[in-house]
């Protein structure tokens, strides 16, 4: 029990934060002297908890607090490290493998910055970006569509640009902005006949067509839907308070 009693007393002055992080997560995970909740967590429990803080960074930065900014940033950094320390425990990887990847990722996929210094604009490091990374991938199995790799648990919203965007990356896209506002008009009018047909199953349907050449829309006028979606929000939630 003294060998626990010790443990939890490490001091972590003489340590960086970042290294102090760490070791107050390797603490909080003991199975002998840890906190019981941290103990009991698996990548798969956590993941809410992370989208949740993901979210509130958002909120945060658009509260414009730098203190509430920073300490929301300090809540993700910590489910990074959670991570980490949950995948050191399995063999896998540890904080210093997830952090030094990624820097081999951004020099790699940086060469006009780290190693020839050209000039680029933002298009041409977007287009350099996706061919290194194809090259990356290179000997691995190739996916079964160009849709394979999009992440599922991404907000609906986010998903559907995704798939628009990479469906655009090999030619499937309209090819101007006016076809896709159309398309909306008529989304819209499909939504209007099937509220009047009553059925409300060909309703949702109809709805999710309406959203999904929404988010086509903004995405062909360079805005975000997710953001967009954010901003009204905000904007409704402010003025309905004022006159609440």
């Amino acid at each position: 029990m003294q060998s626990h009693q010790r443990q939890q007393f490490i001091d972590l002055t003489q340590s960086d934060p970042v290294t102090a992080l760490v070791k107050i997560m390797q603490q909080l995970r003991d199975p002998h002297s840890g906190c019981p909740w941290d103990i009991g967590q698996t990548m798969q429990t956590i993941i809410p908890h992370t989208i949740e803080e993901t979210y509130e960074v958002a909120d945060a930065i658009y509260s414009g607090d730098p203190q509430h900014i920073k300490e929301e940033l300090g809540d993700l950094l910590f489910q990074v490290v959670f991570y980490a320390q949950l995948g050191q425990e399995q063999g896998w990887f540890d904080f210093d493998d997830v952090a030094q990847g990624m820097c081999d990722k951004l020099i790699r996929r940086h060469p006009h910055v780290f190693t020839d210094q050209s000039e680029l604009t933002a298009q041409q490091v977007e287009a350099q970006w996706d061919a290194i990374k194809q090259t990356e991938k290179a000997g691995l199995p190739i996916p079964t569509s160009i849709l394979a790799n999009i992440p599922t648990g991404m907000t609906p919203l986010m998903q559907a640009h995704k798939i628009q965007k990479a469906c655009a990356k090999v030619g499937f896209d309209w090819s101007d902005i006016a076809s896709v506002a159309d398309k909306v008009k008529e989304e819209l009018a499909e939504v209007q006949a099937a509220i009047a047909s009553g059925d409300q199953a060909h309703v949702q349907e109809e709805i999710g067509d309406l959203l999904f050449a929404v988010v086509n829309l903004a995405r062909h006028a360079g805005v975000k839907s997710e953001v967009a979606l954010q901003q009204a929000n905000r904007k409704f939630t402010t003025r309905f308070m004022q006159v609440e």
